[in-house]
């Protein structure tokens, strides 16, 4: 059987495994217990607010700060001055200046018509909130202004998101139904009832819950209602967060001990929530969450989101895969996690073409604590720990890998004698367990703090936890220093300061360490991932079943709690996609996921490339795929790369996949009926496969063929490539675009000629299409195999 992999946070699996070797003793005798970690789908339909009067609205306003007339030194300057050209009182809400180069402002809709056709304006919005329960993920994404409650809710314009997920906690305050209408007549989701859940447990904002367990019962046994729920009550905290990540509603004052307070909203808080829980303490089998994708298909959810994985099979054996075929068939929006078993390269799951394959980065915001030691040196890290500190005065330290048994270093459970760690902050390497394990560890050895190191792998990154002891975690190169210090000393002290929230963290976004990279360990001829999101320390609401540690010896209860993963950042763009399809009611998922990724960043405003935590050197598209997420920009593309289902059906016949096969995804009506081509997927990327120095023969050349659908202005594009290596040569024809209305198509193609090169060999380029106000940029990735 087909058993995925979980994406989350590295403390929510070892909940999982403490939680049945604890409570059940029979699946330690069972060789065949497998660790999985929690699970999140989302579902999301968008919507946008519609206001038939002239009333002034937010606008977003995407600026192209490189055509700034030279008479103005300011941007801010140039921004109300346009903003003056149309309106008689203007009010600049914020200016934006990471994300985007642009402004939010209150405008009717005819000053946003005029504004929209001033030289440098890029695009003019209305806003909408982009569903993400945190307090910093929507600044971060330049979605800050004004809130915009979304009007005229009725069967066109009501979202539902659907998490098929770990359950939900129906007394969370995200999911508030204040303000909303009746639920939609088309709905044709269920409140199922269960242990401590019923349909009193649902409103109009969570319209639907149900739970999936057939699969998961038949394989451990029914489930003790002792340790688990029954229902869609969530015992984990994954699902929650993940559900009120995509879709929660706005609470103010929202915090995990006083950590990232402010208001807290999901992407799209005014959408409808309805949640498919196919996750247990033991793990989430492949057929519960094929009924999960099922139901959701069935009661008519517009967009999919799993951040779910298993380990690497073809199409036709992945249950995730198949369904979520099934689901863009239908028009859903697919978005799955890319994994978190970064940095390793080839450490992808869920690459499928259909699905949007979300990888994860920070954001500008971070909780620093810092490590002060005896020598009076002082390393910065982060920290989540809100409880008693640590006195005044130096405690002694100790390396657990100097004290304990073998691999006594990762602080494993029964590696640490109380003698030696009692009284004193004991200083552990990331690794073989959960950090809050570790902390857990160390506390019952009689320790008073623990301090976390990286490996070399793990370089720089620093991801916070709710720890149950005063504890600091720090990158590498601190590690190795407080290391030195420790073993070069007869009596090493050391002390710990708490942890605080600070904001504008720049570099930001950086590629997380533990984020799945390429390349595409399936397909190699479809780069993924094909976008990095939010995913590193992100606020969202919790479960009142477990404490924000996971462990069940934290006692602790929470509203929300702070977690990380690649299941962070999935929401992110499952709210954005239903977004888009708000706006755009009729794209497709495909071009949805074009429009995400052909205006996606990969610089900074200083022009340097996006990083990558974990070696501190520019990222390349094998890590962030197109680039970071650029949601405003997205709104309007200008072109999109489409395809449909029997675009897909035709890619698995050009990777030779039987006849049967095909029937499985194209239900028997669809047959290989010509010569496909892998290359000629109508993909927004390229990953080019080219001969090594090994091979026979001269320069190898390769052709792809793509076809542009104008979704944007009329407009005259030129293409601009360029490459990195100078080995190869790329040739586009023809190399100018003219649309003159939406829905246009045109086709072009792309030749790569390389010389051989050594295997393992890699290097990247660009391909961008310039049409007056759009920039539709496409990844290139080479590899020599």
């Amino acid at each position: 059987m087909h058993t995925p992999y979980i994406y989350n946070s590295s403390q929510q699996a070892q909940h999982h495994l403490n939680s049945i070797i604890r409570h059940l003793p029979s699946y330690q005798m069972n060789p065949r217990i497998i660790l999985l970690m929690a699970v999140m789908v989302v579902v999301c339909h968008p919507y946008t607010a519609t206001n038939t009067n002239q009333e002034q609205k937010t606008y977003i306003v995407h600026m192209d700060k490189a055509v700034m007339p030279p008479e103005y030194s300011d941007h801010q300057n140039w921004y109300a001055t346009s903003m003056e050209s149309v309106s008689e009182s203007p009010e600049m809400l914020y200016t934006y200046e990471n994300v985007i180069h642009g402004f939010s402002t209150r405008l009717t809709v005819e000053q946003a018509k005029l504004l929209e056709k001033k030289h440098g304006v890029l695009s003019v919005k209305e806003e909408v909130i982009y569903k993400l329960h945190t307090t910093r993920s929507p600044e971060f994404l330049g979605l800050a202004g004004k809130e915009m409650i979304f009007s005229g809710l009725n069967s066109s314009s009501d979202v539902v998101i659907g998490v098929v997920d770990t359950g939900v906690w129906p007394g969370s305050k995200s999911l508030d139904d204040t303000g909303f209408g009746p639920v939609p007549g088309w709905w044709k989701g269920e409140c199922k009832k269960g242990t401590s859940f019923g349909v009193s447990n649902c409103n109009k904002k969570l319209i639907g819950a149900t739970f999936f367990s057939r699969a998961y019962e038949a394989t451990y046994g029914p489930i003790d209602e002792t340790i688990e729920s029954r229902s869609a009550i969530d015992d984990d905290g994954h699902g929650t967060h993940t559900a009120t990540t995509a879709a929660g509603s706005i609470v103010t004052g929202a915090s995990l001990f006083g950590f990232a307070k402010g208001k807290a909203r999901g992407m799209a808080p005014n959408a409808r929530l309805a949640v498919y829980k196919a996750c247990w303490l033991g793990g989430c089998l492949g057929s519960d969450i094929l009924a999960a994708i099922e139901k959701a298909i069935a009661d008519r959810v517009h967009v999919l989101s799993l951040s779910i994985g298993g380990t690497l099979a073809n199409y036709t054996t992945d249950m995730v895969a198949y369904g979520t075929f099934k689901a863009v068939s239908r028009g859903i929006f697919v978005a799955c996690s890319a994994g978190n078993s970064g940095p390793d390269p080839f450490s992808l799951s869920n690459v499928a073409p259909w699905i949007a394959t979300v990888g994860a980065g920070t954001i500008d915001r971070d909780f620093p604590a810092s490590v002060v030691l005896g020598n009076g040196k002082m390393f910065r890290g982060v920290s989540l720990y809100s409880g008693k500190p640590l006195s005044k005065f130096m405690v002694p330290i100790v390396y657990a890998g100097n004290i304990s048994k073998t691999t006594g270093n990762f602080c494993l459970p029964g590696t640490l004698p109380r003698r030696r760690v009692a009284g004193k902050i004991v200083m552990c390497e990331r690794g073989g367990n959960s950090r809050v394990q570790k902390g857990m560890v160390v506390k019952e050895a009689g320790g008073v703090g623990m301090i976390v190191v990286n490996s070399e792998k793990f370089g720089e990154e620093l991801v916070a936890d709710a720890q149950l002891i005063p504890t600091a975690t720090i990158g590498y190169r601190g590690g190795e220093a407080i290391k030195r210090y420790i073993l070069s000393n007869d009596n090493p002290t050391a002390t710990i300061a708490s942890g605080v929230t600070e904001l504008h963290i720049q570099p930001s976004p950086v590629v997380a360490a533990f984020s799945s990279r390429g390349p595409n360990p399936l397909t190699p001829e479809i780069l993924k991932p094909d976008f990095i999101a939010p995913g590193v320390n992100i606020l969202a609401g919790w479960t009142g079943k477990t404490g924000p540690s996971g462990l069940t010896e934290d006692t602790r209860r929470v509203k929300f709690n702070i977690v990380s993963g690649t299941s962070m950042s999935c929401p992110h763009v499952s709210g954005l996609a239903a977004l888009l399809k708000a706006t755009h009611p009729t794209w497709t998922p495909a071009a949805i996921r074009s429009a995400l990724m052909t205006t996606a960043y990969n610089v900074y405003k200083n022009g340097e490339g996006l990083k990558d935590i974990a070696t501190e050197n520019p990222s390349t598209p094998f890590d962030h795929g197109s680039g970071h997420v650029d949601p405003v920009r997205a709104m309007d593309p200008g072109l999109v790369y489409d395809a449909s289902a029997n675009d897909y059906l035709g890619f698995l016949c050009a990777l030779n996949y039987s006849s049967n096969a095909i029937k499985m995804f194209g239900g028997g009506s669809f047959k290989c009926r010509k010569k496909y081509r892998v290359e000629d997927l109508n993909y927004p990327s390229f990953a080019v496969h080219l001969r090594t120095g090994s091979d026979q023969g001269g320069p190898t050349t390769v052709k792809y063929t793509r076809t542009l659908k104008n979704v944007g202005s009329p407009a005259t594009y030129k293409v601009s490539v360029w490459s990195k290596i100078a080995s190869v040569k790329i040739k586009v024809d023809p190399e100018e675009l003219i649309f003159t209305k939406q829905g246009e198509k045109r086709v072009y193609t792309v030749t790569f000629t390389a010389s051989p090169m050594q295997s393992g060999t890699t290097g990247f380029g660009q391909l961008k299409w310039y049409g007056g106000k759009y920039v539709v940029s496409s990844p290139i990735a080479f590899s020599w195999v």
